[in-house]
């Protein structure tokens, strides 16, 4: 009996010292915004958690109102582990409030453009890894330009002409999406953006203007900007109203609209939904002289990493943003996530005519900056999506949605 219970009693010590040895686990939060391509961005956080075992990867998605949540939980000092999040302002805002980590010396920032180094730099530090190069402008389906006998529009008046022949034929010429407010933000900073060049004015010089309380969003012509909302409300599929981004893809995937002013990002899921679908992508043009009429073409989001982790967390965080430039990282990002990723050497031709489409105009023709992502946070995201969303539903004037913008933007800087 004796030597039975020294037995029972070895085998439990055994057990104990295995346990203790054995690999512990760590989990990490990773919040996203890009929701078009869901899936793809699980497969390839499967991918690092097969590549590391012991880590799995907490994916929290809040496609329209991450920004609020996640400076909520900055100021309570639990933002998640990873973060994806547009470069330029929303980078230095958070780097400037110390709730970054200095990324300057990874690995993965070796590996990207270096022109798009600027999106992640704050005082001279890069504080996360550009992910995708996305352009704005018109998709555009081919077949029913063909069937219609339409022309691709080169400039505003020939894209007056292009919807005056869809709506002849019952078609809508754009699929819009009005339910929600971050289209017709992009738009609207689309045209005043173009509209900045008639004036002469650098996108970034107006920001520093504005920012020093030199200049309004009306320094533009602001009958031209709202002229061309308005213009584009009228153009669209008549519950536009009732259509949000999902919608927004069906309609045009359908054919039940021309064209769609959107990111490339919304190609993906509309060539699903039709996999048949022939796209092309175009400038959205404001001006009747075609030169002047480029794609807005810039970095759009970045990965960072939260100073507020734990060092175990902040390091596997790191290991994960220098995994997705890795060969097999950047493989998954253009194959299963389809987005441009700005790296060096990389071929995006797979991803089909509309990528292709992009680099043709922005070599011929160079690209507008996304001068939106150079806003203070709360302009972009309260006044302008929300001014243009209610200007497009009738719900306020010209003058309100500039004034709004201007008091906004004021506010933000003197916080």
């Amino acid at each position: 009996m004796k030597k039975i219970m020294t037995t029972i009693v070895a085998l439990a010590l055994g057990a104990a010292v295995f346990t203790g040895c054995a690999k512990k686990s760590t989990k990490l939060e990773l919040y996203y915004y890009k929701q078009e391509n869901q899936e793809g961005l699980k497969k390839i956080v499967k991918a690092f958690e097969q590549a590391n075992p012991g880590v799995t990867v907490d994916m929290i998605i809040l496609p329209n109102d991450g920004d609020a949540a996640m400076s909520a939980r900055a100021a309570s000092g639990t933002l998640p582990d990873i973060l994806q999040m547009q470069g330029y302002a929303r980078v230095r805002e958070y780097a400037s409030k110390g709730y970054l980590e200095d990324l300057s010396n990874e690995e993965a920032l070796t590996k990207v453009t270096p022109s798009t180094l600027k999106s992640v730099t704050y005082q001279g530090k890069q504080y996360g890894i550009p992910m995708d190069l996305a352009g704005i402008g018109i998709i555009y389906n081919k077949a029913l330009f063909t069937k219609y006998g339409v022309k691709v529009p080169e400039t505003y008046k020939e894209l007056q002409e292009a919807c005056a022949k869809f709506q002849n034929a019952g078609i809508a010429p754009f699929a819009g999406l009005l339910k929600e407010n971050w289209s017709v933000g992009h738009f609207i900073t689309l045209v005043h953006t173009a509209l900045l060049s008639e004036k002469n004015i650098e996108p970034e010089q107006f920001v520093a203007d504005m920012n020093e309380g030199k200049s309004s969003y009306g320094v533009v012509d602001t009958a031209k900007l709202f002229n061309i909302l308005t213009f584009y409300k009228d153009n669209m599929n008549k519950n536009a109203a009732e259509t949000d981004g999902t919608g927004q893809q069906q309609i045009f995937a359908k054919g039940e609209a021309a064209m769609m002013v959107q990111g490339l990002w919304a190609y993906g899921p509309a060539k699903e939904i039709n996999p048949e679908l022939d796209a092309g992508f175009i400038p959205f043009p404001v001006f009747n002289d075609a030169e002047k009429n480029k794609l807005l073409a810039d970095v759009d989001s970045t990965f960072v990493v939260s100073s507020q982790s734990s060092n175990e967390k902040k390091a596997l965080a790191k290991k994960f943003v220098n995994w997705l430039t890795s060969e097999e990282g950047r493989k998954l990002w253009l194959n299963e996530y389809k987005l441009v990723p700005p790296f060096k050497n990389m071929d995006a031709s797979a991803l089909g005519g509309p990528f292709a489409d992009l680099s043709k105009s922005t070599d011929e023709k160079g690209s507008y900056p996304w001068a939106f992502s150079w806003y203070p946070s709360d302009v972009f995201e309260n006044a302008c999506k929300n001014g243009a969303q209610a200007y497009m539903m009738g719900k306020t004037n010209s003058s309100d949605v500039i004034n709004k913008i201007d008091e906004t933007w004021k506010a933000s800087v003197n916080k």
